[in-house]
């Protein structure tokens, strides 16, 4: 599952999240005062020069950023300052181990792109990075049996997910023989009915949404939630089109040299860290130390005369204000639209629209012997996971092999599990007990993976994000540009905004982004000096 936002926890008291020591006092040189007592109705300079920016959240984006800024633009932006109101890092990702168990509370893995093995590196944990097999077999639930979805394309004629009828459907809509585009932005099960067919869009893609974005096909935009895919149609006339003139462009363009620090992974594969993947976060943050500054909640923004901001926190020292050429909000769309109401209406209600539903990520432990045997490969659970169609009966969104997936996560004999429950589709999980949502997990897993009869699992930690994934729902980039385009009208330049519902939602999405927003960031000083 993807990047999840602000989280309450139902999870064991007794388990051992693994977070960083508090943060240090702010770097000397930054202009900065602090107030004693509740408000400060002046703030004032304490010397020192403007920090160059400022970032708002110190979740994976907000991290990843300062750390971007710092090994690819340290020359433009050596002050650089990372704000977070909760007492940790890394936002969403929460990484447990207790009694022999690791398990992921958040998001569960990534994608292992260069952008996202650089960030990896860079932080120190080039020898801390696990791969899963490449050839661990994804499953969707599809009239009650579990069915293997191909993982390349030898595989196409002899899986039986789809009839042949179906796969007939897509072959056809992929070469461009299908209904043209409407005119209109289409969500993504518009687009996948037009080009590929019903089951296409039933068996593989619906589920695909609901593991990824806990989203309803009928509203996600293909061009915001999937745009890779849908430009293959823009630019080819059809998906196989758009896909060979993508490669015949990329196979002309220079190549650059790869990163020879990097490891190649093999495959279609996903990757974490030896200890989870907090490991990412605490490694940046012990790298920024004192830049990072937590448990500060940031009350208000301002502009000052002289084009740089002031941001005044609530903090344990007191009041403090802090200011700087620049900032990027990486906090989730809804806490930075009530941060910026006050300073442009416009900009706040764009950032409004966006809508984050529930999500409850479960983790239950199973002796080996409970899972039925046809599920068995060589006398292991072996795979990446499972997807569960919303048509198929289940209300689960799917399951996650955690134990399969990478290794030391389970104690010997013992199957780890991780289910998502909830979504678009089932926001009522909000008013289930932590008891409820392990009985409605354990229920759905013994209908196809858990033999009936196995005894009751061990309920490690059951952690429900009351608003998780933000939705990429049809004219969600318009609201995008509207809020971008309301900060540029009132002078803000200097102001950006990242995070997932900017970059995507998926974790290596998140980094990539950071990437592409220092860069920004980095252009806009180059421009700041000679102002």
């Amino acid at each position: 599952m993807a990047a999840f936002a602000t989280a309450t926890s139902a999870a064991a008291a007794s388990a051992a999240v693994i977070r960083p020591p508090r943060a240090a006092r702010a770097p000397a040189g930054i202009r900065c005062s602090v107030a004693e007592g509740p408000a400060v109705s002046q703030p004032r300079a304490a010397g020192g020069g403007l920090a160059d920016c400022v970032v708002v959240g110190a979740g994976i984006s907000g991290l990843c950023v300062a750390q971007a800024l710092a090994t690819r633009h340290r020359d433009r932006a050596p002050d650089v300052v990372v704000t977070e109101a909760r007492d940790r890092v890394g936002g969403n990702i929460t990484s447990v181990e207790r009694d022999g168990y690791l398990w992921e509370e958040g998001p569960n893995s990534f994608q292992p792109s260069d952008p996202m093995l650089t960030m990896a590196v860079d932080s120190g944990l080039k020898d801390d990075l696990v791969l899963g097999d490449p050839n661990a077999p994804r499953f969707v639930l599809w009239n009650g049996k579990l069915r293997p979805v191909p993982s390349k394309p030898t595989d196409l004629p002899f899986f039986d997910l789809m009839s042949v009828g179906g796969k007939l459907r897509a072959g056809f809509g992929a070469l461009g023989i299908r209904p043209p585009p409407p005119g209109y932005e289409e969500s993504v099960e518009e687009f996948v009915r037009r080009n590929l067919g019903d089951e296409v869009f039933e068996r593989l893609i619906e589920p695909f949404c609901s593991g990824v974005y806990a989203g309803d096909p009928s509203k996600l935009s293909m061009k915001a939630a999937f745009g890779r895919v849908w430009k293959l149609e823009q630019i080819g006339g059809s998906i196989i089109g758009g896909t060979f003139k993508t490669i015949q462009e990329k196979n002309k363009a220079p190549k650059a040299p790869r990163d020879p620090r990097l490891p190649k992974p093999k495959g279609q594969t996903v990757g974490s860290f030896r200890k989870g993947l907090m490991m990412l976060p605490n490694a940046i943050y012990e790298r920024l130390g004192s830049k990072v500054k937590l448990s500060w909640k940031l009350l208000s923004i301002t502009r000052m005369d002289d084009r740089g901001y002031n941001l005044t926190y609530e903090t344990p020292e007191g009041v403090v204000s802090l200011q700087t050429k620049s900032v990027v909000m990486t906090i989730p769309s809804h806490v930075a639209s009530g941060l910026l109401r006050p300073l442009s209406t416009a900009a706040a209600d764009a950032l409004s629209k966006f809508y984050y539903p529930p999500v409850a990520a479960v983790t239950l432990s199973y002796p080996k012997e409970a899972i039925r045997s046809e599920r068995l490969i060589d006398g292991e659970l072996k795979g990446f996971g499972q997807l569960h169609p919303r048509s198929q009966g289940v209300e689960t969104l799917g399951c996650l092999y955690s134990s399969s997936l990478f290794p030391n996560r389970a104690p010997e004999g013992r199957v780890l599990l991780l289910s998502y429950i909830g979504g678009a589709t089932n926001p009522g999980i909000v008013s289930k007990t932590p008891g409820e949502l392990v009985e409605a997990v354990d229920r759905d897993l013994r209908k196809m993976l858990i033999n009936p009869g196995a005894k009751d699992p061990l309920a490690l930690g059951v952690r429900v994000w009351p608003q998780a994934i933000p939705q990429f729902l049809v004219g969600h980039l318009d609201h995008l540009d509207s809020a971008k385009a309301a900060l540029k009208d009132i002078g803000f330049q200097g102001m950006f905004l990242g995070g997932n519902y900017v970059s995507g939602v998926a974790l290596g999405r998140c980094v990539e982004g950071a990437y592409e927003v220092a860069a920004e960031v980095s252009n806009f000083l180059s421009l700041y000096a000679y102002k």
